[in-house]
Formats: structure tokens, sequence, C-alpha cells
């Protein structure tokens, strides 16, 4: 089937009724173009299932893991990477599902680090979120815990008090929040993430890629100086996933080079994601970034700086 859809009354509101291509709308309403599939495209297209060894849980890298703890989401982006379990998922999964994938982690000591995710688990109550999370900081060799979200962007008024004061009780805690177009970034949005900043907890940002949303260079560039002024430090620019009926999202990797091209050293360093590409069947994030070096002489580098100057380098290894 296809992925349900679902957009809260506050993130609805955000739509230009006049403008059939508001970046709110076409990340969140369903187009025709969603049944259309291409060959390339994949229900999985990060290989999450193939690296499962208990439901919920996701372990493709050596020291940490990725926890899925629900199915369920306040909307439901139009290119969605897990668009194959969620939207008619549970909302919350049962006990013995969180034991086991807490008694897997146990066992596992190399693992670090977990990320906490979905669906998104802001969805669920302070309760289970906690509960959760109270597990997680009792394995002793578990050092890092992220809650990955797009709760603060579609529902900040879930960002309450009470939330923060309850993920502060177990600093340290860093949450990735899903950003993709500066008028995303309201007074409401600014409040929730002020709240978060202000009980201790880091903030980075996840962001997608998406063809007539965020594919333009003073777009992007736009929203990481927004998201620096409200404490989030961009992090991440996906390429969007090769996931069923995307391709009306997708982009060519030669535009997301050309907007790094337009950041680095356009804009201070900290406005400066990392772009990356998801390798697809689950080969992992792989670093994509425009080329710098443009050759050799002997002994020495010829680089090229972020406005087209080259200069050579003495490499100290040809130094007798």
């Amino acid at each position: 089937g296809k992925l349900t859809m679902s957009i809260p009354p506050y993130f609805a509101s955000l739509i230009d009724p006049d403008n059939p291509k508001c970046p709110i709308r076409l990340q969140s309403i369903p187009q025709g173009h969603e049944l259309t599939t291409s060959k390339e495209e994949m229900r999985d297209p990060c290989g999450e299932d193939k690296h499962s060894p208990v439901h919920g849980l996701v372990h493709r890298y050596p020291d940490r893991v990725l926890f899925l703890v629900n199915e369920m989401c306040a909307m439901y982006c139009r290119y969605c990477t897990r668009s194959r379990m969620v939207g008619d998922g549970e909302r919350t999964l049962s006990t013995e599902t969180y034991k086991a994938a807490f008694d897997y982690i146990r066992a596992h000591k190399e693992i670090r680090d977990v990320l906490i995710s979905g669906g998104d688990p802001l969805t669920l109550s302070d309760k289970v979120l906690e509960y959760i999370i109270q597990n997680l900081k009792s394995i002793d060799h578990v050092e890092f815990v992220r809650i990955g979200t797009r709760i603060p962007v579609t529902l900040p008024q879930r960002v309450t008090p009470e939330l923060v004061d309850m993920l502060k009780n177990y600093s340290p805690i860093w949450m990735s929040i899903h950003f993709n177009h500066p008028s995303e970034i309201t007074d409401r949005v600014k409040a929730a993430c002020n709240l978060i900043a202000d009980s201790g907890i880091p903030m980075g940002s996840q962001t997608v890629l998406l063809k007539d949303v965020n594919d333009d260079p003073a777009v992007m560039k736009s929203l990481m100086h927004e998201l620096l002024k409200i404490r989030v430090r961009p992090y991440y620019i996906y390429q969007c996933d090769p996931i069923v009926g995307s391709k009306h999202f997708r982009t060519p990797v030669s535009t997301g080079l050309r907007i790094m091209e337009q950041l680095r050293g356009h804009t201070t360093g900290y406005a400066v994601p990392t772009y990356v590409i998801d390798g697809p069947g689950g080969g992992g994030k792989i670093p994509i970034s425009p080329e710098y070096i443009v050759g050799r002489k002997k002994d020495r580098y010829v680089m090229r700086n972020y406005s087209g100057e080259t200069f050579e380098y003495f490499d100290p290894q040809f130094d007798e």
C-alpha cells in the first residue's frame, strides 16, 4: 500500500493556498507522482531490514545501533525512507519487543551509541519515552543516546517543559531534528528549540535534498543560517533515498555538490553540514564533497579554494 497521509493542523496552516509549489505542501500532501515507480527504487533503500538482529533494532555500524521505537509520526513526509513500515504501524511497540532490544544492546558491549528513532519517538508519551531512555542509560557501555525527530518542526506544541525536564534528568542526550526549509522555522518552532537548548540538549539538523523544496543554494544557505540562530547545528544533508514513488523529489548528485560549493567558504563553517548518500541496499552513509585537490606536482599538492584560486602545498612526506 501507499504511505498514508497525516498532517497536524499547525503544519497545515503553514501551507500557502495560492502556491502549488509551496515547500510545505510538497513535503506533506500526496501527489500523483507517488504512483509512478522507477526501476532503481526500493521499499527498503537503506537495507535496514537485513541489518536488524531483533525487531526494532538496526545494527549496521560497529559501535552504534538505530532503535526504531515506534511506527508512527505526527506527519508523514512524502519521501519517507521508512514508508514500508510507518503510517499504519504501531504507536508504541510491545514491552517484550523493547526488552529484546535492551537485551541485545546489553549483550553487545561494542555498542556505545544508540539513536532512538521510528516513526517519531516524540509521538510517544513522556512515560514510555522515559522508560526507553532509562533502560538504555542503565547499560554501562552505552555512552551516547540520541533522539531523531521531526516533531519540533511539525508539532512544536509537543515540546513541553515537562518533556524537556524529563530528558534533562538523563543528560547527556542529543537531538537530531529534521528541517528542510526556512519557512518551517516559525516563532513556535523557535520557542520549542529554545526550550530544548536551554535544558542543555545539543541539537543537530538533518535535511533531505528535495527537488523544488530546497534544491537552490540560496534557500539552503538561508536554512542553515536560520538553524544556527536557533542553536541547531547543521549536521547532514541527505541525498533523497530512492524509495518507491520518489523520483519527483530526487535531484542529480551534481545539485548537492553545487550547494556544498556555495556553502563552503561562502559562509561560516558552522553552517556547512556534511552531504551524504546512503549506499543503496545497506552501505551506510557515504560523504560526498566537491574536489578541492586538483593535481599533484612531485612533492606538492595543487589545491583550489572556495573562489577557484589554486595553491601549491608542499607535502611533508618529501622532506628529507
